[in-house]
């Protein structure tokens, strides 16, 4: 058996326990496959990023859940960069360029003495598909019933880097009574069995907030319910500019995006939307805060 440190920081919060918890693992260039499999199940958070070393950016990150890896993941690039900066990795640098299996995407970092270290990440080109299965036995799926559903505005997959399906809600009282089934989704989410769900409304607890949102896991990601979702929040905030605001705004709108509210987590994110000559760009900001550090014990190949 060998050991590894792991760090847990929570992103999107700046109080410890609250946010969205990643574990993050400093040079992971020696360890395989399996290896960082067996760490993140045994870590047991929705994600845990290892940093890398890459040939073609500043650095590399690959991202697990305790069940599968996956090609992107928010707050686990939030905690993951908030460690570099702040263990004095990346010196003075304030742009780096991050590898992951979504494609090379840009990072920011801006230190205030406001909100601390806030890290912006642009995320991949906004996809939309639709969702052609059924309402009643989605809705059922989460705890939900049918009318819970928002008809007036479309149910679709979405992926700014990850694929999650966007369900419109009527109204924030639905959210505290979802239960979620995770093993039914494959079942249903026929066009996207992998996919997660992440049901939305437009009514929120925070009034500087513009969207409210839970996150239900994939059963193939071994969780079910992520507290603060980044790559959710901004595919979120490219449907709010397309079907909400329908694309009227000037060159960007700039949204604040809560979750984590029924697990007693309350994160923000920050999304930006700007137009582009094709579709739209989306970048998301947030903050992370250092929480423990401890050893993990795996089977070495």
């Amino acid at each position: 058996m060998k050991s590894i440190k792991v760090y847990h920081y929570d992103a999107f919060s700046k109080e410890p326990n609250k946010g969205n918890p990643a574990g993050v693992v400093l040079n992971g260039d020696h360890l395989t496959d399996k290896e960082m499999q067996e760490i993140a199940f045994k870590v047991g958070f929705n994600e845990t990023a290892f940093q890398m070393k890459s040939e073609v950016a500043d650095l590399r990150i690959r991202f697990f859940t305790p069940g599968q890896e996956m090609n992107l993941c928010g707050h686990a690039t939030m905690a993951t960069v908030y460690a570099l900066k702040t263990k004095g990795l990346l010196g003075e640098k304030t742009e780096l360029t991050i590898e992951t299996r979504a494609g090379i995407l840009p990072i920011k970092i801006k230190s205030t003495t406001e909100s601390g270290i806030m890290i912006s990440m642009k995320q991949a080109s906004p996809q939309f598909e639709e969702f052609k299965g059924s309402k009643e036995k989605l809705a059922s799926s989460i705890g939900l019933k049918r009318s819970d559903i928002d008809d007036d505005l479309p149910l679709l997959y979405g992926s700014t880097g990850a694929w999650t399906l966007l369900i419109p809600i009527k109204g924030l009282g639905a959210f505290k009574r979802m239960r979620p089934n995770n093993q039914e989704f494959p079942s249903i989410l026929k066009e996207m069995p992998n996919s997660s769900i992440h049901p939305f409304c437009l009514e929120t607890y925070d009034q500087h907030a513009d969207m409210h949102a839970r996150h239900f896991s994939s059963p193939f990601s071994g969780t079910v319910e992520d507290a603060v979702t980044g790559t959710a929040s901004g595919v979120m905030g490219v449907f709010f500019a397309e079907y909400i605001k329908c694309g009227d705004f000037e060159d960007s709108l700039d949204l604040i995006i809560e979750q984590g509210q029924e697990m007693n987590k309350d994160g923000r994110v920050m999304v930006c939307v700007s137009k582009n000559s094709e579709s739209y760009d989306v970048e998301i900001t947030g903050n992370a805060v250092y929480v423990q550090e401890f050893d993990v014990c795996f089977e070495e190949e």
